[in-house]
């Protein structure tokens, strides 16, 4: 598929369309009434249902705190590897295989892995690039952000493990409806940053362009336009060119440009069949944030972490690598969505005939929670922020539309089983916490002959007790939160640590009150027909 085919339809959509648009609204509501139906007419059955339904997410918990200990293990372990000197032994493999022959490299995370990556090159040699070959262009989008919040984030590029003097592009994306002010910042950071790196320039994106939504997408896709110009008329390769979008307020670890760098590199003719994925961290101003926003941030760091682990449900999230070629062949990324990075997978998906993959990057970029000047803002933001990842579901229907069409070209089981775990994100998103927190009382809250049935009355106790088993994976959480917390900032006393032990009480109200609603409000939407046509950008304030 190339071109006007991969993109989402504008306007009326057909009733096919609309169906599956409507899909997982159906289903999660339709799951919320299957306690309360089968309460009205068979307490046994409904308790039957609801034990089966806890015993299912039990055991999910149980998977969930394995790989968040594996995931933990995984990140710590990748961050002590020397990445760049990695890379640098893919240009010159034959001295780096004598060096892994003479001595140990025993306690080295995937050593081995690097020591038969090493012969292949050395074997074949035409078949991989050089490290100097290379470059990485780092696309940085905003619109009202301030030097406050853009700064730091050039200044931990600028902390990379990397040559970004001789193999990195910076291009700041800025948006034209923001006015002169936004323009200024940008030319501004290209003649204060320029001169590190290879090359550095400023990109406007006009606003009101014709059949785009308002949002990243299409400032981005703007910017990979001009970077095209640039690379055509210099001749370079894009094969060459691994592009990075980060936002405004991302950190990249400083080994991250250089793994992605060799992992892209070991690609070889599989380099525009591929995505690289780090895991995000939203751990910037996290002693900052109230206690509601701490939760939702670890929760979402925690959910990235397990991800990575889990490369069939690995998707494109914020901050993305994707190869320059990769980028042409799918026409940039989508103007058309407000949720373009996890779009990007399926437009890719269904580009290649399904044969693509996202790698896991094991070294994190870390971003901000959610923080605005006053509670309620910050209150509101971050709902905000939360429903347009839960707006996601509008994929469903481009993803029905593509690979259960006539002219699919995608294979037919692996399309499906990636389709089923689609809705199934979905709909558990919208409905697991409600039915984990109250379906147990629904028998004797609903039907007056659950007063004679000795299951119904136990039916809240077992709940209970399963949970109660199950909060297990909650305090292996509170711990590695504890310790991969950014130091303490002065400004804060020693009791503030207490609260951050504390805040884990109010985890099932911010489950329903943010996650559950959130879902449900973009899949009502979705329903609706009433779309969400305007990327609404997170406010992340910064406290001196």
């Amino acid at each position: 598929m190339r071109g006007e085919e991969l993109e989402i339809p504008l306007g009326k959509r057909t009733p096919k369309y609309r169906f599956f648009e409507m899909l997982p609204a159906i289903l999660s509501y339709g799951l919320l009434l299957v306690p309360v139906v089968l309460s009205m007419f068979s307490p046994l059955i409904a308790a039957i249902f609801i034990i089966g339904y806890i015993i299912i997410w039990f055991v999910k918990a149980v998977g969930i705190a394995y790989r968040t200990i594996q995931g933990y293990n995984l990140l710590q372990q990748a961050q002590r590897v020397n990445w760049l000197q990695r890379l640098n032994d893919l240009g010159n493999p034959e001295d780096a295989v004598k060096d892994y022959e003479e001595r140990s490299h025993k306690g080295e995370w995937r050593h081995r892995t690097h020591y038969r990556n090493l012969l292949q090159i050395a074997a074949n040699r035409k078949a991989y690039y050089s490290p100097a070959e290379v470059i990485n262009a780092v696309i940085v989008p905003f619109v009202k952000e301030g030097p406050e919040v853009l700064e730091p984030t050039i200044e931990s590029i600028l902390r990379s493990h990397y040559d970004f003097k001789n193999n990195m592009i910076l291009i700041f994306a800025y948006e034209g409806r923001a006015g002169e002010s936004a323009e200024k910042l940008a030319q501004h950071l290209v003649k204060k940053y320029g001169s590190k790196f290879y090359h550095a320039f400023a990109v406007k994106h006009p606003a009101g362009l014709p059949d785009e939504q308002i949002g990243k997408g299409g400032n981005i896709n703007c910017a990979g336009r001009e970077l095209q110009k640039y690379l055509e008329e210099r001749n370079i390769d894009p094969d060459k060119v691994i592009v990075t979008t980060l936002d405004a307020d991302n950190r990249p670890d400083p080994s991250y440009f250089a793994y992605v760098a060799y992992e892209y590199i070991m690609s070889a003719d599989r380099r525009r069949h591929l995505a690289f994925q780090p895991v995000s961290l939203y751990m910037n101003n996290i002693w900052d944030v109230p206690a509601a926003q701490r939760v939702l941030a670890v929760g979402n760091s925690f959910w990235t972490i397990i991800n990575s682990q889990r490369q069939h449900m690995l998707r494109n999230f914020s901050s993305h690598s994707q190869g320059m070629g990769s980028l042409l062949d799918t026409n940039f990324w989508s103007a058309r969505t407000i949720v373009e990075d996890g779009h990007q997978y399926w437009r890719s998906y269904f580009a290649y005939d399904g044969d693509y993959d996202v790698i896991p990057v094991y070294v994190p970029i870390y971003q901000d929670a959610v923080l605005s000047d006053t509670y309620w803002k910050t209150t509101k933001a971050q709902f905000t922020q939360l429903r347009r990842w839960a707006y996601g579901a509008s994929d469903v229907a481009y993803v029905a539309k593509n690979g259960l069409g006539k002219h699919s070209r995608v294979p037919f089981w692996g399309f499906i089983g990636r389709f089923l775990r689609l809705i199934d994100s979905h709909v558990s998103w919208a409905t697991a916490s409600i039915i984990i927190g109250f379906g147990a009382w629904a028998p004797l809250f609903l039907n007056s002959e659950s007063s004679h049935s000795i299951i119904a009355h136990e039916l809240p106790l077992i709940a209970s007790q399963l949970q109660q088993i199950a909060l297990v994976g909650m305090f292996i959480t509170i711990f590695l939160t504890f310790k991969m917390l950014p130091p303490r900032p002065a400004r804060y006393k020693a009791h503030r640590t207490i609260f951050m032990l504390l805040q884990w009480v109010i985890m099932p109200v911010t489950s329903i009150c943010y996650g559950s609603a959130a879902a449900f409000n973009s899949q009502t939407r979705l329903f609706l027909g009433k779309y969400l046509d305007k990327f609404d950008v997170t406010e992340k304030a910064v406290k001196q």
